[in-house]
């Protein structure tokens, strides 16, 4: 039986949410996934592959998830090329809406996951001209502001205390302070 996305989009908001402490092997399984991804898309369609999120940021606690921000030639083709690649390597794949304003509305979004079921990597593709890319100056920002990037894990920690096992909260308490970093990072504070 086929899987419908409402059950698809249900099935992945009931993945638990932890915080791990930083793990030294985080760069090198984005570094491997990296590889993969160009290996296996279609040539042309990658043009480059940035490591951001938590475990991108030295030194703080994550939910042990790579991000990987892939810039791709064209949205048309890797909705229609790289989402059928992706689903068939065991990849959930959604064509994932952005919140009002944000440019492009929609955008690939893929969910790896380990050999128990757990996720291991997130992979956003976007252009060149998206809106997603601020996310590579939270990165900075905090990489370059440990106070900031201290204050941003116990921001975290809270909300899991908070709002055990509710992903959609998780990730709405966050949005003031990565908006606010995001500004000021903008900024060039």
């Amino acid at each position: 039986m086929t899987e419908t996305l409402e059950e698809k989009v249900a099935r992945v908001l009931r993945d638990r949410i932890e915080l791990v402490p930083p793990d030294p092997a985080w760069p090198g399984l984005f570094e491997e996934e990296k590889v993969r991804l160009f290996s296996c898309l279609t040539e042309g369609l990658v043009v480059r592959i940035e490591h951001f999120g938590s475990t991108a940021i030295p030194g703080i606690w994550a939910k042990p998830v790579v991000d990987m921000l892939v810039e791709v030639s064209d949205l048309d083709r890797a909705r229609e090329e790289a989402m059928p690649i992706m689903e068939g390597l065991g990849y959930d794949a959604f064509w994932r809406p952005q919140p009002a304003g944000a440019t492009p509305p929609h955008y690939p979004w893929f969910i790896r996951r380990g050999p128990n079921g757990e996720r291991t990597h997130h992979i956003h593709m976007t252009v060149t001209d998206s809106t997603l890319w601020a996310a590579r100056g939270f990165r900075d920002y905090l990489r370059e502001h440990p106070d900031a990037a201290a204050e941003y894990e116990r921001l975290k920690r809270r909300l899991i205390a908070d709002h055990p096992g509710d992903r959609v909260a998780y990730t709405r308490g966050k949005t003031e302070f990565v908006r606010d970093i995001a500004a000021r990072a903008a900024a060039g504070c």
